[in-house]
């Protein structure tokens, strides 16, 4: 009688962790949710879902900019005709940056030329007016790379502390639930430990990718706003003065 006991208890014991383990999965955790561990498990997938929508997109831009970029510049200045330079450039897509930062240029060179003699003029110089047009070219493709960077860096930093919110409310369940049973096996303290730790790993899961995504765009986009910024000063050049300074036109 003793051994069957003896014997039993071992299985018991087994049984109960097997019930245990059973109840830390993903399904036991979506079917006992209650108001606040819906809300935590649905701000992470909005996050989510947001952040790669805008990883992919960025992702997408960046491939298409670098594999254009080298070719738009370099026909720019190989066209020897000024008009032909700016008709190739008008042939370029709308999402092309470069191609819109020298049609910029050229048009206020041309609009200062057209209104040479009035007040305009006066007020400010060729130089000076095209300078103007093109710092407000590299500042608009500029912010234009910086889109959905707010939302990876935004899911990068707060991803992880929504999710550790539901292990907080996950552990507080635990408590309360031990509290109420006074029973603190392993059965009734697995389930809802369980569910706390998956949220935080989600948290982790949501935020990782995120906070990569963000660094590795912040340097390609400052690797970007550079080449900007050295077109836009050789733009100045050619349109300020008519003709491409020093030794632009052999380096190019």
């Amino acid at each position: 009688m003793l051994q069957e006991t003896a014997a039993a208890a071992p299985a018991a014991a087994g049984g109960n962790n097997a019930a245990a383990l059973q109840a830390m999965g993903f399904d036991h955790l979506i079917q006992n949710f209650d108001i606040v561990g819906w809300i935590v498990f649905l701000t992470l997938s909005i996050m989510s879902v947001m952040s790669w929508y805008w990883i992919i997109i960025n992702f997408i831009k960046n491939m298409r900019l670098r594999g254009r970029a080298e070719r738009v510049v370099a026909t720019f200045w190989e066209t020897t005709n000024a008009q032909d330079a700016i008709r190739y450039m008008e042939e370029q897509p709308k999402s092309e940056p470069f191609s819109k930062i020298a049609l910029d240029a050229a048009q206020a060179a041309a609009h200062h030329q057209r209104h040479d003699g009035s007040k305009l003029a006066e007020s400010l110089n060729r130089s000076e007016f095209v300078d103007r047009a093109l710092r407000q070219a590299v500042t608009r493709e500029s912010l234009s790379l910086e889109a959905g960077l707010t939302v990876l860096a935004t899911t990068g930093s707060s991803a992880p502390f929504v999710g550790l919110l539901g292990t907080v409310w996950g552990i507080y369940h635990a408590l309360i639930k031990i509290g109420s049973s006074g029973d603190a096996s392993i059965s009734a303290v697995a389930g809802p430990v369980g569910e706390a730790l998956i949220m935080t790993a989600l948290g982790l899961f949501v935020a990782i990718p995120a906070l990569l995504a963000y660094n590795a765009f912040v340097r390609s986009n400052r690797i970007t706003n550079n080449q900007f910024d050295t077109f836009a000063h050789d733009l100045h050049d050619f349109f300020a003065t008519g003709a491409r300074v020093g030794d632009a036109a052999g380096k190019r």
